[in-house]
């Protein structure tokens, strides 16, 4: 009997179906040993040595697979082929090997995809396991550590307990501050654009300013209501002749196939999925989804890469499928080279497994939002296999006098690769005209703009970020934003990231103090040599050594310099439970009442009146619909704020959006604000689309 060892339930069940009875497969449900949790666990005196342990609600499971394991003739280690499923392999093998019985052999196998195919093939080709891949992961786990476990015990202290530094989140952190430093400093300024509609009142040309004379005006220079009135009514009074027409070809390149970054924005632009959302439906799509009488299958290839390549196969299918349904004037076999600075494992980009299984063929076993995520993936693998569209363009010059205006129309001569995008393909038609022909003028319109501060973050323009920066990895970006907003350390507001308060507390300490920690170009440089570490061009220990030495010199210099930002605040209240004083103290979540003989008496209350931002549990002057009571605002354990009865248990109404005293026109609900706009609490009513505020 041979034993197959993978890191995920589902995987296992998968693969069961390809191999024979003479297989047995199981799975470590991820990571079998990690560093204890209550002390760093480091020994930075030898070598920086991680002192792994079996964490206990997976020593049954351990045990299990040491004992599956002494039946075994073969073992094979089929975790994903990164640097995580590289260290899970180790470390079963680091376990296993303890009760090693003889002539047992153990093997490392990886596969991209989860087909009967490349299971089968990965068997015939099984190596050994990477060392360096394996070192790089240890490096980055024990560096997260020192700087978690180095500068966490010292926010504590210094700040308020409950926070949290680290190497990636808190540059991430960071960079959605500084993004709100540059809208507060930000200075809009005005600008005027002028058109003419001419020709056709019932379908006019649209020509906007460009010159006077041979001036072209730039885009502030029109910048006063005065200046734009003058130069509109000098248009009225002006003769409108089509000076030149010029039309050229252009070009459409097909785009590139996905990587975990590109299909994380993707996904978050035209789905309106979340990081995290997408990685959980691009799992079940990568681990095996049954259709119908079939075995389960993998869907798409390894989810988490930084890599463009497409296998030979896959663009040989693609190949076929575009031929065969688009024709072969469409079908263009491309190979892409990877942009990122620091590319690590070889994997393919995030492609289908075949290019034949079209969505609409695996729509009736897929839920919505799996189907929506594999018709996305699908469509991007084989555009990138196309022919780049050809576009043609139009110019229209027209002179009105001493001025020139432009209008212009694009048509799509040739749509290659976009014959998959229909929605994609807009065009704009101008009426046909000839050099030297007048044309009327119906009226002009001057529209005044002002330029806008930089936009928030959202969760795809943070991820590109962070990718542009070279901070974090694939594997990394969901799990970075999920814990700076479970910290309380951003807030997101119509989907958009916004810095709280303790988000700038912690910022502004780490600035002063650690500004490696927070600085961008630090991070990127480390995320480099744990790069170096997997490619075996530095050594484990000399990374560690050269950030451990300086940083832990710094730590013990700001244990004492550093003074205590926020005191206990004494109060004439006393405590309900044990008659003593109570005081407020300040909390990631804000300000509360606790009972100053903690940690004997650990009643806690919230400050009545106290509506800050990180403030929970106050009224909002709303009553609840169901009982009368009143609606609070209140914070769930991850850190999330909704709205709820403040008679619960007895009444269990709630809402996400902060409701308004104000009833729907249609179903009598109440009204809730979303944004600067209103709309229904009730989904199931019309009203639930936004409509503006009165």
């Amino acid at each position: 009997m041979d034993l197959i060892i993978v890191e995920s339930p589902t995987k296992a069940k998968t693969i069961s179906q390809f191999l024979g009875k003479n297989f047995v497969i199981k799975s470590s449900n991820g990571h079998v040993r990690d560093l204890p949790k209550s002390k760093t666990g480091v020994d930075t005196e030898n070598n920086f040595t991680p002192q792994y342990v079996i964490p206990t609600k997976k020593r049954k499971l351990v045990n299990e697979l040491k004992k599956i394991s002494q039946e075994a003739d073969n073992i094979y280690f089929a975790t994903d082929e990164d640097r995580e499923g590289e260290a899970i392999a180790w470390h079963l093998e680091q376990i296993l090997k303890e009760k090693k019985k003889e002539n047992q052999k153990y093997y490392r196998i990886s596969f991209h995809e989860i087909t009967e195919e490349a299971v089968k093939k990965s068997l015939q080709n099984p190596r050994e396991i990477n060392q360096g891949l394996v070192n790089a992961q240890q490096a980055r786990r024990v560096l997260d550590r020192l700087v978690g476990y180095g500068i966490s015990p010292l926010l504590w202290k210094k700040i308020f307990k409950g926070l949290s530094a680290g190497r990636v989140q808190s540059p991430t952190v960071k960079l959605i501050i500084d993004r709100e430093k540059e809208r507060k400093n930000f200075r809009p300024q005005e600008y005027w654009t002028i058109k003419a509609l001419l020709n056709d009142p019932q379908s006019p040309l649209e020509a906007q300013l460009k010159k006077e004379n041979k001036h072209r005006f730039t885009k502030f220079e029109i910048n006063t209501k005065d200046k734009a009135q003058e130069i509109s009514k000098k248009l009225e009074k002006s003769n409108f002749e089509i000076k030149e027409i010029r039309t050229k070809e252009t070009k459409r390149k097909a785009p590139s196939p996905l990587t975990t970054s590109i299909l994380q924005q993707k996904a978050s632009n035209e789905l309106g999925f979340s990081v995290k959302q997408t990685m959980f439906l691009a799992q079940k799509l990568y681990e095996g989804i049954k259709l119908g009488d079939k075995k389960a299958t993998g869907l798409i290839t390894y989810l988490r890469t930084d890599s463009l390549n497409l296998s030979e196969k896959f663009l040989k299918e693609a190949q076929e499928f575009i031929t065969n349904k688009h024709g072969a004037e469409f079908s263009q076999t491309r190979r892409f080279q990877t942009k990122s600075k620091n590319s690590q494992e070889a994997h393919e980009a995030i492609r289908p497994t075949s290019a034949f299984r079209t969505p609409l063929d695996l729509k009736p076993y897929l839920k919505e939002k799996e189907y929506r995520l594999y018709d996305l993936i699908w469509r991007r693998s084989l555009a990138s296999q196309m022919k780049e569209a050809i576009l043609t363009s139009t110019v229209l010059k027209i002179q009105a006098n001493s001025y020139q205006l432009e209008a212009r129309g694009l048509k799509i001569k040739y749509a290659g690769w976009m014959k998959l995008y229909p929605e994609k393909q807009k065009e704009n038609f101008l009426p046909e005209f000839k050099t030297g022909q007048k044309v009327r003028l119906i009226k002009v319109k001057s529209e005044q703009h002002f330029t806008e501060p930089p936009p928030r973050y959202t969760e795809a323009g943070l991820v590109k970020k962070l990718e542009e920066i070279g901070i974090g990895r694939p594997s990394t970006y969901a799990p970075t934003i999920s814990t700076v907003e479970a910290r309380n350390y951003v807030q997101k507001e119509q989907k958009k990231f916004l810095p709280t308060s303790t988000g700038e507390l912690v910022n502004e300490l780490l600035e002063k103090h650690f500004p490696q920690i927070v600085d961008y170009n630090f991070t990127a440089e480390m995320e480099k040599s744990l790069d170096e570490i997997a490619q075996e061009k530095k050594k484990y220990v000399t990374v560690l050594d050269n950030f451990y030495q300086p940083f832990k010199q710094n730590l013990m210099k700001k244990e004492e310099e550093i003074t205590k930002k926020f005191a206990d605040e004494k109060t004439d209240e006393k405590c309900p439970k044990c008659g003593e004083p109570l005081v407020i103290k300040t909390g990631r979540f804000g300000r509360f009442l606790a009972c100053s003989g903690f940690p004997k008496c650990r009643f806690t209350k919230n400050v009545q009146g106290d509506k800050k931002e990180n403030s929970s549990n106050f009224e909002i002057g709303v009553k609840c619909p169901q009982c009368s009571g009143e609606i609070v605002k209140k914070r769930t354990r991850k850190g999330k704020f909704f709205y709820g009865c403040s008679n619960w248990p007895k009444c269990d109404f709630a809402l996400w959006d902060e409701p308004i005293n104000e009833q729907c026109p249609q179903c009598g609900s109440l009204m809730v604000k979303y944004g600067e706009k209103t709309k229904c609490s009730n989904k199931d009513c019309p009203q639930s689309r936004l409509k503006k505020d009165k």
